[in-house]
């Protein structure tokens, strides 16, 4: 294997392989951390790991999930996408590094919370979002990209739970079930709903008349049922945001999910099984639709499953496989590699979705939570911590990568 260890720049100054794409920085980042904070998170729902964070450790395990891995994740999506989108330069280098070191200072920040004042992590954290944000801001602008910006407006959303998660925090609030957090998710899901509903139809589209399938193909992106979709999404989550339960909230979330449903059904994913690298968008969609009818559920009739079980289907579901299967398609994508899931990352796949299915377990079944619990902790870090095994060679090699 030949390791590409620098990288030139235009300057000829050099840099190391990681920092010359923001997917290699932060995807390879946001996969360690989300293997160690759930390895962290088990230690503390074991009670026999103490760690110096200010938050309660239920705050601390979602605000990690959410706003910490979630963070970078979504930078490396945009920095990557955002030049193919507009045309202008990547940030690489020194620029690159100095956003990563935002980031891991917020995650430094936060665990060690206990010693430090409450604004000033707040602060810290806050930077690299903020900063990201304002970076792509002016580039969608200095090219003219102007419908990309509602990807901003989604950001800055996000952005806004996790000021909030820490003032609520702070001032000794249940964060972990509080507006912050359901902001940040809200708009987690929102965006996974906007960038899936353009990504994952052509996507498919092209795998179908690479392999000549023939056949039905999937509506085209954002039609008339995509726009009413993404409404219905959007009046379901302010509902739920400004009060979780309640009736009005449940019908809402449950249009929601209908709507989704159909949109989803529309994108043929069921054509799509022979690739996994496709067929899994598909089904890491669909737990945005049910994570909407399990807390429809919970809206109408509170302790049906719980909360935190029903959060999980659009956290560790939605969220985690959705971003689990973008970042393996990514980095084969843009290494050159490929666009096929081998045997090693259908693993991973299957992995993080036995341990959504145990977490939901946990609470259909409260006697025998612990177990479930502790399968699902296994299942998120095989998938994380061997995405970084694997797929991180590709952030520092050219070589093919075996699968």
């Amino acid at each position: 294997m030949t390791i590409t260890i620098t990288a030139p720049t235009a300057a000829g100054q050099r840099w190391p392989a990681l920092f010359d794409w923001g997917f290699r920085t932060f995807f390879l980042a946001a996969s360690l951390w989300a293997a160690l904070a759930m390895a962290l998170w088990i230690g503390l729902l074991g009670g026999w790991l103490a760690l110096p964070i200010a938050f309660d450790p239920p705050a601390w395990h979602a605000h990690e999930f959410l706003f910490g891995y979630l963070s970078a994740v979504i930078a490396g999506f945009l920095l990557t996408a955002v030049p193919n989108w507009t045309g202008r330069p990547r940030l690489r280098g020194g620029p690159l590094m100095a956003l990563a070191a935002l980031w891991l200072a917020g995650r430094v920040a936060v665990l060690v919370a206990a010693g430090l004042p409450a604004l000033l992590v707040a602060l810290i954290d806050l930077a690299m979002p903020v900063a990201l944000a304002a970076f792509i801001a002016r580039e969608i602008i200095a090219a003219g990209n102007h419908r990309n910006l509602a990807v901003i407006a989604m950001l800055g959303l996000f952005i806004a739970g996790n000021a909030l998660f820490h003032w609520q925090a702070a001032g000794g609030l249940a964060a972990a079930s509080g507006h912050g957090l359901r902001l940040g998710l809200g708009a987690a899901v929102i965006l996974i709903a906007f960038i899936g509903g353009r990504i994952i139809p052509a996507f498919t589209r092209n795998w179908l008349v690479s392999t000549k399938a023939g056949g039905a193909m999937p509506a085209a992106p954002m039609q008339r049922l995509d726009l009413v979709a993404l409404a219905g999404l959007g009046a379901g989550l302010l509902a739920w945001i400004a009060a979780p339960q309640g009736l009005p909230t449940a019908a809402l979330l449950a249009t929601a999910g209908g709507l989704q449903f159909v949109r989803l059904a529309r994108w043929q994913g069921l054509r799509t099984t022979a690739e996994p690298l496709l067929f899994v968008l598909h089904v890491a969609y669909g737990f945005v639709p049910l994570g909407a009818f399990a807390l429809a559920a919970e809206a109408a009739a509170p302790g049906l499953i719980g909360v935190p079980a029903a959060l999980h289907l659009w956290m560790a579901g939605a969220i985690g496989l959705m971003t689990l299967a973008v970042m393996t398609r990514a980095t084969l994508g843009h290494s050159n590699r490929p666009l096929h899931a081998g045997p090693g990352t259908v693993m991973l796949y299957a992995a993080l979705v036995v341990g959504v299915l145990a977490r939901l377990a946990g609470g259909l079944w409260p006697d025998l939570a612990m177990p479930f619990y502790h399968l699902a902790g296994a299942g998120w870090i095989i998938a994380f911590l061997g995405f970084a095994l694997d797929y991180g060679r590709l952030f520092l090699s050219t070589s093919q990568v075996t699968d």
